[in-house]
Formats: C-alpha cells, sequence, structure tokens
C-alpha cells in the first residue's frame, strides 16, 4: 500500500481553502526593508507568506526569516506555499508582541530588518469562519488566535450598553456608538447575537438610513472595532515596537502596515517617541532624563499604494507604510 504523507494532504487541502492572496505595497516593503541580500529577516505577521515570498525574491540564498503568525491555520498554508524556501524560513505560531520570547529561544541578538502588515488577510476575511466579514453569516468570533479566551460573541452579549458604546467610540470612532450599543442591548434580550450576518443587520438599521456611507458598509467600524477589542490590538502594537527596536542592528530597518488611522496614529507616536531625545521641560537647566534617540524616521509622511495597486487590489487601497531606522 502506498504511504500516505497526511500532514502534506491536509496543507495542500487549506491552500486550495484559502483565497488568492495579494501582499500589500510588496515593493515598497524591499526597497525600505532589505538593506542585505544575505540577511536576517522577521516577517511578525506572516499571514499567508506574501511579503516572505517577496524578500525570498529579493535576496540571495543565505538570506533568512523568521515568521511569526498567531494564527496556526494561516501557518499551515504558509508553511506550504513556502515549501521550496524551508531552509531559509523558520515558521514560529506566536503574536507578533512575543518577537522577543521568541528571538531569544532561536538565540537570536539581532535582526536586518522586522516588517509588519497590520491589515487582515484575505484568508481571515473570507475563509476562516470565524466572522470577520459582515458580508457572510458566520459565528461571532473574531480570535486571530484560537487560544484566547474571549469572542466576539462574549463580548457583544455580556458587556453593558456603556461598555459596548466605549468600545465602538474607541476602538471604532463610530459617530452613532451609543444608538448601536442600545440596539444591541435591545436585540439580545430576546436572544444571543450569535452570527456576524445577525450583528451587521442590525447596526445598519440603528444607524439612520440617509446617514449610511457611500463607500463602506454601515457595520465597518463597528466590526473593526470589536475585532480590535477581542484581539487586543493596539495594545499588543505598541508592545511589540518597544520588543522590536533593541533587536534591530544598527542601520536596521522596521516597516508597519497600518491599515486604520488609530493604527497609523500610534505607529507614528511611538516611532516619534523613540527617535526624539530629551523629553525634559524646556525651562530644565540641564537634561535629567537621559533619553537618547534610538530611532530615525524615514517616511515623514507615510508611503501610500500607488493608483495601479489600488485597482488591482482594492482591499490595499487604506494602507499606510511607516519606516524607521536604527540608530
Amino acid at each position: 500500500m502506498q504511504h500516505k504523507d497526511y500532514k502534506t494532504m491536509d496543507n495542500a487541502i487549506l491552500e486550495q481553502k484559502a483565497p488568492a492572496h495579494i501582499p500589500v505595497m510588496t515593493q515598497e516593503v524591499i526597497e525600505n526593508l532589505v538593506t542585505r541580500q544575505d540577511g536576517l529577516y522577521v516577517d511578525a505577521t506572516l499571514g499567508l507568506g506574501g511579503h516572505t515570498k517577496s524578500i525570498l525574491s529579493h535576496t540571495n540564498f543565505k538570506s533568512k526569516i523568521i515568521g511569526l503568525d498567531v494564527d496556526e491555520e494561516a501557518i499551515n498554508i504558509a508553511s506550504n506555499k513556502l515549501l521550496k524556501h524551508k531552509g531559509n524560513v523558520v515558521f514560529r505560531n506566536s503574536n507578533f508582541s512575543e518577537i522577543d520570547r521568541v528571538l531569544l529561544e532561536l538565540e537570536i541578538g539581532e535582526v536586518d530588518g522586522i516588517v509588519a502588515d497590520l491589515g487582515m488577510s484575505s484568508f481571515q476575511l473570507d475563509s476562516s469562519k470565524r466572522g470577520f466579514s459582515f458580508n457572510r453569516d458566520e459565528k461571532l468570533d473574531m480570535r486571530m488566535d484560537a487560544r484566547l479566551r474571549f469572542t466576539a460573541f462574549d463580548l457583544i452579549n455580556e458587556m453593558s450598553v456603556d461598555e459596548i458604546s466605549k468600545v465602538l467610540k474607541v476602538f471604532g470612532e463610530e459617530r452613532w456608538s451609543r444608538r448601536i450599543a442600545k440596539r444591541i442591548i435591545q436585540s439580545r434580550g430576546d436572544k444571543p447575537i450569535s452570527t456576524s450576518s445577525e450583528l451587521a443587520n442590525l447596526v445598519s438599521d440603528a444607524i439612520p438610513k440617509k446617514f449610511h456611507p457611500s463607500r463602506i458598509h454601515p457595520a465597518t467600524k463597528t466590526f473593526q472595532a470589536f475585532r480590535i477589542a477581542v484581539n487586543h490590538e493596539l495594545d499588543n502594537i505598541e508592545e511589540f515596537i518597544g520588543k522590536a527596536v533593541p533587536f534591530l542592528k544598527r542601520g536596521g530597518r522596521l516597516v508597519i502596515i497600518s491599515f486604520h488611522s488609530l493604527e497609523d496614529r500610534l505607529v507614528k507616536q511611538l516611532f516619534q517617541n523613540l527617535s526624539s531625545a530629551c523629553i525634559c521641560p524646556p525651562d530644565l537647566p540641564m537634561c535629567g532624563c537621559g533619553k537618547t534617540s534610538e530611532l530615525k524616521i524615514l517616511t515623514r509622511s507615510p508611503l501610500v499604494p500607488g493608483e495601479t495597486e489600488i485597482l488591482e487590489n482594492p482591499r490595499a487601497r487604506s494602507a499606510k507604510m511607516r519606516v524607521s531606522e536604527k540608530l
């Protein structure tokens, strides 16, 4: 009887299930990340491996990449896509905020560059069946990491009206946060809100029709807000940047792609803090904080996709890239 490699078969099935994945701003990633052809790089948000594959295509056979992702299923797909590069890539099922632990476990003290794409992958939106998309009727989960305790279902059906309103306002910048929160409380009084389509319809009904946005679904900000809350996304970004910078070589690059204003604003502030020197009040006669600049900001304004890329991949339209260099 012929032996069957069931793991390889499972990975092949996963790859078939995954939609065509188009990594965002690959040319800009290469131009700003790759400083050495034989360098050691970290793809801190591996996804389906699009950026890693592009980096490998623009470096030589000595280059190495450490690929991190919280989504084990995504790692399985990426590892299958990158089989021919298996000697150049090390995969780790970890959140990017754990970059220090991963590198220390691998006995790596410094790297030439680190890239993080903070956007949702096509696989997570279209094929993960975790309720990330308002266009699908799926169970409300929204966890990128299945090991997390609370799901979107838990938050939506257990938080108070004030708590829900705060999540929508802070993480979604939703103008109608209070109105939506009240509608959620009212609806779950009859039965739990359990699917993405139920939540999307509820939000759409809660916002007056004349105020529905013309270019996006009215539930877009609500889904963003709950996803951020479930996955602690903003906390993870801050933790990641603080841990990543010490591992960069002098002249090494940190490249971050964000997809909404909350992320971009946070990345900008963190880069500014790490690039500034003394933060003492100006009236002090001498510096007492001892702070020194750790980064040089290379993008005073964020880089954005070109028109051609946006036409080919509409999901790229909101991407913004910021780049810093280790001093």
